[in-house]
């Protein structure tokens, strides 16, 4: 029997797009055991407890590579991370299933070799990284190799997940991008993940608020999420130092310093007079990724 914990995650932090996650303290816990026959799946929605959970394919396909044949799964969730919310609850999921397969099948997989495997089934490692490695990661596909870096994040920093009662599914935040863009947009972006990077790492906290606009893919997916941009708009009227999308959405990230120590209760009270229910969830950086008990 294995015992996985995954955090959640928030990837493209404003500019970043698909280059760019941070791991957040809040977790999917995974018990996951090989059996005598078949297949049981606890602890998520009947649609889900089937061949087709992203954690028993994401097991099969490491399974193929090590070129184990289990006689049968047993899967146990519980969950934290929201589902289609841009918070990696699909990152996680690959994880869970990758490193317990690695796991039950002694396969003796490194960090390094479970991130691609890993890539290769969710199509970019901006959740994945960090994820499994913890902390913020900047990380890309380069012919096939994944590359990353860890970012030491200065200390200082607080965040807030803004999650909203609906879901937004990947395919559909993807479907508004468009195929082209201006160079304009290009540079624009290019400038501020480096600032971005800079400001995080030198505790230039200021300067989050500037460096986390984007021109590639927020302003597309915002309007498939009610009343985004009066959202992003009070939380820079409140003085908080960022704030992005996470992920696809429709989740939205605020990030505040922390020796502040208001509550935000004039964003509460905004975001309980909006047509769809608003949670706020405070949330630290998760800096141990995927462990296994």
């Amino acid at each position: 029997m294995i015992e996985v914990r995954v955090p959640a995650t928030s990837a493209n932090i404003g500019p970043g797009f698909d280059s760019l996650g941070i791991a957040l303290n809040l977790y999917n816990k995974f018990i996951i055991e090989e059996i005598e026959e078949g297949l049981i799946i606890n602890g998520c929605d009947k649609e889900y407890a089937n061949e087709n959970n992203l954690i028993h394919t994401s097991m099969l396909k490491c399974f193929e590579k090590l070129g184990y044949k289990p006689k049968g799964i047993r899967i146990a969730i519980d969950s934290e991370i929201p589902v289609s919310r841009g918070l990696g609850s699909s990152a996680a999921c690959i994880l869970a299933g990758v490193v317990s397969a690695n796991e039950l099948a002694k396969g003796g997989l490194s960090k390094d070799e479970i991130l691609k495997i890993a890539t290769e089934i969710e199509g970019h490692p901006d959740n994945v990284a960090p994820a499994l490695f913890g902390g913020m990661i900047a990380s890309i596909v380069d012919n096939g190799s994944v590359y990353y870096s860890k970012i030491k994040v200065a200390d200082g920093l607080k965040f807030y997940a803004l999650i909203p009662d609906f879901e937004l599914s990947t395919k559909k935040a993807r479907s508004v991008l468009p195929k082209v863009i201006p160079f304009d947009d290009g540079v624009f972006n290019v400038g501020r993940t480096a600032l971005m990077v800079a400001a995080f790492t030198n505790g230039e906290f200021d300067l989050l608020k500037v460096a986390s606009k984007d021109k590639l893919h927020q302003k597309y997916r915002g309007v498939l999420i009610e009343e985004y941009d009066k959202i992003i708009e009070k939380c820079e009227e409140i003085g908080f130092c960022g704030t992005f999308l996470s992920g696809a959405g429709p989740a939205i990230i605020a990030i505040d310093k922390e020796n502040n120590k208001n509550f935000h209760s004039d964003l509460f009270n905004f975001l309980s007079e909006l047509g769809s229910k608003w949670e706020i969830k405070e949330v630290n950086m998760d800096c141990h990724g995927t462990v296994i008990n």
